[in-house]
């Protein structure tokens, strides 16, 4: 077998110790030693490592992601050593590569995108128990207004905190087009607060608005290191249902350099948004997406959502025609995929989003349509007879 790395090491981590076994393709030497976690400790096992001439590393994993690896390479070998020895073995002959980590600008911004959709969590969780408290109030504000903790309501909010009762004053605090409303807003304003509701409601306002500035900062922080990268986000913004924080989700999760992935097809396949191949016996079984990058999965789901409720451009022409046919969850999964595509070639080629049209699918296959439509009047009781529109000279 060929030796692909002169001297290397396997490493096999846990909680409290690291198993480290550096292997010399020279003399087929091997020599095995357990550090422990701790900084000063893993510092000696870097210096360690450096004076053994170490070039490459392989690392297990902990938690449930050793579990492929070693279903598939390691059966039978379930010991510290044994594992950080095959493991090493392994990588020295290159029958072992590294996990892909994907180039981001900067691996704190990542962070920071992650951290601000924790607090979106928040701010919706929080929503939730403020409407529970109005609705146990008997305060209707939600089957009015479209926004609870728009302007309108979040004014409404404060006063009956302060103490105000009065539905026709509350509704008088609305503003924009929910004024038409004030005759609703009164009905939907009468309720029986009492002093447990303002107390309530006092300290999950108070939550939100500490939420909320928390995460103006984040945001503030991304805006500032993505600023060598503006022009990245505006062309990512391009395509419909992205948006910026969405565009921040992608470059953090994604990186900018494509040329990490063979193809648009490698990278959806990493990030767990292509069909599963389940075939046996000649019978192929559930498609069912793998786990993949959770955070960047959700982001597109969240850009798919947003694109299903848009009109006149190709996505939502392709979640329509999805979800008539497969479902929401399959159709939002799939226009996710094809923004995932999307991202890529435009990040890759520098270019911005062309859409290819709501007509895209009816151009691809006319005759088909024509039978189809013809077809469904039939079945209505109609006579169908088409002819051609005269060509304007």
């Amino acid at each position: 077998m060929q030796v692909v790395h002169e001297v290397c090491c396997g490493l096999d981590v846990h909680k409290k110790s690291v198993t480290a076994c550096v292997l010399w393709a020279a003399g087929r030497r091997r020599q095995t030693r357990e550090f422990g976690t701790f900084t000063q400790e893993l510092l000696e096992l870097a210096d360690w490592l450096r004076d053994c001439g170490v070039t490459h590393v392989a690392l297990e994993s902990t938690g449930v992601y050793w579990k492929p690896v070693w279903n598939l390479l390691v059966p039978g070998r379930k010991t510290d050593q044994k594992d950080s020895e095959w493991i090493a073995d392994l990588l020295q002959h290159g029958l072992l590569r590294a996990s892909f980590v994907p180039p981001t600008p900067t691996r704190e911004l990542r962070d920071l995108t992650r951290y601000r959709a924790s607090l979106a969590q928040e701010i919706n969780r929080i929503a939730n128990r403020i409407q529970k408290v109005l609705e146990d109030a008997n305060i209707k504000l939600a089957s009015v207004a479209t926004d609870t903790l728009g302007a309108s309501g979040r004014a409404m909010l404060e006063a009956i905190v302060k103490g105000e009762q009065d539905s026709q004053r509350l509704a008088e605090m609305s503003r924009g087009l929910l004024r038409n409303k004030i005759p609703e807003l009164q009905q939907a304003l009468e309720g029986r607060v009492t002093g447990h509701h303002r107390f309530l409601l006092r300290e999950l306002l108070d939550h939100l608005y500490f939420v909320e500035s928390k995460m103006r900062r984040i945001e503030q922080e991304v805006e500032e290191r993505l600023g060598p990268f503006q022009s990245e986000v505006a062309r990512l913004c391009t395509i419909p249902g992205v948006d910026r924080v969405t565009a921040w989700g992608l470059l953090a999760e994604i990186g900018l350099d494509m040329s990490q992935f063979p193809d648009a097809q490698h990278l959806a396949s990493w990030a767990g948004l292509c069909p599963g191949s389940h075939e046996s016996a000649g019978k192929r079984k559930s498609g069912k997406i793998r786990k993949g990058s959770l955070w960047l999965r959700r982001c597109l789901c969240q850009g798919a959502w947003a694109v299903s409720t848009k009109k006149n451009n190709y996505l939502s022409a392709l979640y329509r025609r999805l979800a008539a046919r497969r479902g929401t969850k399959r159709a939002t999964i799939a226009v996710a995929h094809n923004l995932l595509v999307i991202a890529y070639y435009i990040l890759r080629d520098g270019t911005c989003y062309r859409d290819l049209g709501p007509d895209y699918f009816d151009r691809l296959n006319p005759e088909g349509l024509r039978r189809r439509l013809t077809k469904r009047l039939e079945g209505l009781g109609f006579k169908v007879s088409l002819e051609p529109l005269a060509q304007v000279v």
